[in-house]
């Protein structure tokens, strides 16, 4: 499992011009799916996210988390986070995990989620447009797995 961890002052997703997804203070999470993915996986990324310290306190040091700002989160599916781009010009999608096990996953990573903050999200699979506005820019990588 892959997140793109975006920190943000406010962002929202749109599909055919409607907005279905939004947030104010909070993050942007891009998320994807591979192959032997498990219920341990979303736990360790949700609880990662959760608690991962990268908004300022009153210093301006990065010392806390979402949990601690009241923030809430925008959780996009992105199959694109597996792309192979070691051969040829035009990506290769093999290592995304399918449609039909990859929302079952994202449903349930939602669902932890949305038990610790207020989570939006896009619609699977669908073409949607995302404005984020980063923070920062603050961006940062997680892989379940440890290979980024």
């Amino acid at each position: 499992m892959r997140v793109v961890i975006q920190r943000s002052k406010e962002s929202q997703v749109s599909v055919d011009g409607k907005v279905v997804g939004k947030i104010n203070n909070g993050l942007v999470l891009l998320v994807g799916f591979t192959q032997g993915d498990t219920l341990e996986d979303l736990k360790y990324m949700a609880n990662k996210i959760i608690h991962l310290r990268i908004f300022d306190d009153e210093k301006g040091i990065m010392n806390k988390s979402i949990l601690d700002i009241g923030g809430s989160i925008l959780s996009i599916s992105q199959f694109t986070l597996y792309a192979d781009t070691k051969k040829g010009h035009r990506p290769s999608y093999i290592a995304a995990l399918n449609r039909d096990e990859a929302i079952v996953l994202y449903q349930k990573f939602n669902e932890l989620l949305q038990s610790f903050v207020p989570t939006a999200t896009g619609i699977f699979g669908a073409d949607m447009q995302v404005n984020i506005h980063n923070d920062g820019p603050i961006t940062i990588i997680l892989d379940s797995q440890g290979g980024i």
